[in-house]
């Protein structure tokens, strides 16, 4: 039985999933199971599963497309490691991470989620010179409402007992359990981490080390936040019913950071009216990120500014100028 399960969502992820995978096979820590989950795929990802066949502790289960979550609950319940890890197939870890969390998570038993740092990769895999570098110690559901320390989906590593603590079976579910809600086509990773939290005695904890190479895909960043704040707010409607006081103290100041974070996403992709309008609706539910992250905030405001009064090559010599990034 291997110590940990490696679970790799696809779906027409052929360009990016043979670097990934590659990735996955040369950890230093070895005692693992790859299950990479086809959901659905209509490209040549298939077809190139098919080359790693024979690779002891590989696995490859096709199911009909259920999104990141259904992918994931897939993935879960085949597993068979005491801890599962998750790596979306745009992603790669670098060789020790593996390692690094199985220590981590021998060392703390109190810990159920160990994470880290994740640096940027472009669509072609090279470095963007920026990371994702969260608070690691004393996480508490607020942190994770408000600025979720775990980053992205490729980041943790969990125990599966933190899995058998929230699982549910709806009742038109006929296969298996459901651990990432399946209704959610966004936000489900930052939904699941804090029902965790709501709801178990599990900690978070990250370690040193950006041991994640994260892809951020250019292009496209701006049009999906409608989308992603539709979710966002499902997200705080479902959970409210279960920790109401918990939300009524926290969700304006967590949509702040939520609204902050969607404008960075705009002034990335040079949306400057998108930009604005999100850093409005932040500034008019709360001032808090200004004085809790002053120079992230100001930062954002400033490339929104720049970028309305001046425009995208404006943008870019500020950015470059001060090795900032909107």
């Amino acid at each position: 039985m291997p110590l940990v399960s490696i679970i790799v969502p696809a779906f027409n992820v052929a360009k990016t999933l043979p670097a990934t995978l590659n990735a996955l096979l040369a950890q230093t820590f070895t005692d693992y199971e790859i299950i990479v989950v086809d959901d659905g795929s209509t490209d040549t990802t298939a077809a190139l599963l098919e080359e790693y066949a024979g690779i002891p502790n590989f696995k490859v289960i096709s199911q009909r497309n259920r999104g990141l979550a259904g992918a994931r609950n897939t993935g879960i319940a085949a597993a068979r490691g005491l801890y599962i890890g998750f790596c979306d197939a745009d992603d790669l870890w670098v060789p020790e991470k593996l390692g690094c969390h199985v220590a981590h998570l021998h060392s703390a038993p109190h810990v159920g989620i160990s994470y880290s740092g994740s640096a940027l990769i472009d669509d072609d895999g090279a470095p963007l010179g920026m990371a994702q570098t969260p608070r690691l110690k004393n996480i508490t559901p607020e942190h994770i409402f408000k600025r979720n320390p775990i980053g992205n989906g490729s980041a943790p590593v969990i125990r599966k007992a933190v899995f058998a603590a929230i699982a549910h079976r709806p009742a038109f579910e006929k296969t298996r359990d459901w651990y990432f809600d399946e209704t959610f086509r966004q936000s489900e990773d930052i939904e699941c981490w804090l029902r965790i939290a709501l709801t178990t005695e599990w900690q978070f904890e990250g370690i040193e080390g950006d041991l994640t190479q994260y892809r951020v895909n250019a292009g496209g960043l701006s049009a999906a936040t409608d989308l992603q704040l539709a979710a966002w707010e499902r997200m705080v409607a479902k959970l409210s019913l279960i920790a109401p006081e918990f939300f009524a103290k926290t969700a304006k100041t967590a949509r702040a950071y939520q609204l902050r974070y969607l404008a960075r996403r705009a002034i990335s992709d040079k949306d400057t009216g998108r930009a604005v309008d999100l850093l409005t609706q932040s500034l008019a539910q709360s001032w808090k990120p200004l004085w809790e992250e002053p120079r992230k905030s100001l930062t954002t405001i400033a490339a929104a500014m720049v970028l309305r009064l001046a425009g995208p090559l404006a943008l870019d010599v500020m950015m470059a100028r001060t090795g900032a990034k909107a």
